[in-house]
């Protein structure tokens, strides 16, 4: 289990982490998001002992990194995949990782299996593509059978195979009883792997809680409905609308409608005999919610992004703009309503080198 109480790092007068306080817990995935500079790069390095808080503290297995006997045998990372001498081949690298720690050749080639690189263990890692170091930096977090893995964008310059790949890797991990910390910027990638997220933005913790929970309390669901007769849909709005719902009208000809369930549409059209050709209901996917949240904390921002309120009327399925505030009960923001203006094996291929 990784613990941090009070968690904050400082450099002069910049707080990058300002009191932290979450527990990664063992058996399951827990992702690590939060917005470019939101501090999650600082919070890992507090975690393996590579920078030294401002405040608080933080301890992997009950101690901090630094006092752990073995550290290697207890906690494994990847932080930076070209943290590797390109001269040395897969296997050399991994062995003079072996010696620090007292861990038997044996291992070494174990790991090189489990990720992939045995036909390639004695070619020089400077000339692996992107993907294939990725895996010979997941193979050096093996190493040591950890109980503790961080895990820092695993997935960069990986295939669509190799995505995979590390997703089982890590539900295959998890269920063996082991911690893992997965930060990344890939929300679909986040959403089919972690069981649990630690959201932060701007050194500060935004949401501690599982997956759904955290897509249900930062987003809207809807129902999508369409008329057979283009004519009916009108009237079937005001019937909604009278029902306590709220209609916004799509490009499509579709209508959005927030506020009902799915039985109360239907019942409100079969009672005013409107044909329906489609009722849906949808669901807001994690990027969605992600974005809701921490629209406010984003730092960084690309010149002519599109802000909240520069959106055409319904062009968010959830009703609001990403980051738009939702307090709970609340329904989405108001918008033009309809009418006006608009793991068995983990060996896989692996990546060419270049």
């Amino acid at each position: 289990m990784i613990e941090a109480v009070g968690l904050t790092k400082s450099y002069g007068d910049k707080t990058a982490v300002h009191d932290l306080t979450f527990r990664v817990q063992p058996g399951k995935v827990t992702g690590f998001l939060g917005p470019n500079g939101a501090g999650k790069s600082t919070t890992m390095r507090m975690i393996l002992g590579l920078d030294q808080p401002t405040g608080g503290s933080v301890t992997v297995a009950g101690h901090p990194y630094r006092k752990l006997p073995n550290p290697p045998r207890t906690v494994g990372a990847l932080l930076d995949a070209g943290a590797k001498h390109g001269g040395r081949s897969a296997r050399n690298h991994l062995l003079s990782l072996a010696q620090l720690s007292g861990i038997p050749a044996s291992r070494v080639d174990q790991v090189l299996d489990v990720v992939g690189l045995t036909s390639v263990a004695r070619k020089r890692s400077g000339g692996f593509s992107l993907g294939m170091g990725q895996r010979l930096g997941i193979a050096a977090a093996l190493l040591g059978d950890p109980r503790v893995l961080l895990f820092d964008e695993p997935v960069n310059g990986l295939d669509p195979e190799g995505i995979r790949w590390v997703r089982d890797l890590m539900k295959r991990l998890a269920a063996e009883g082991r911690t893992v910390f997965v930060s990344s910027h890939l929300m679909s990638e986040m959403a089919l792997t972690a069981d649990h997220l630690i959201v932060i933005g701007r050194g500060r913790l935004m949401a501690d809680m599982p997956v759904q929970d955290f897509i249900v309390q930062n987003s809207t669901s809807f129902a999508r409905v369409r008329t057979a007769d283009v004519g009916q849909r009108d009237g079937l709005t005001s019937l909604l609308t009278g029902a306590g719902a709220q209609v916004f009208p799509e490009e499509s000809g579709t209508l959005k409608v927030v506020g009902l369930e799915l039985p109360q549409v239907s019942d409100i059209a079969f009672e005013a005999g409107v044909r329906l050709w489609e009722l849906s209901p949808h669901h807001a996917s994690l990027e969605e919610a992600y974005m809701r949240m921490t629209q406010g904390a984003v730092d960084f921002r690309a010149g002519g992004a599109q802000q909240p309120g520069d959106a055409p009327p319904g062009a968010y399925g959830t009703g609001g703009p990403p980051g738009s505030p939702l307090p709970p009960g609340a329904g989405p923001p108001q918008q033009q309503p309809y009418g006006g203006a608009q793991p068995q094996s983990f060996a896989q291929p692996q990546e060419n080198a270049r």
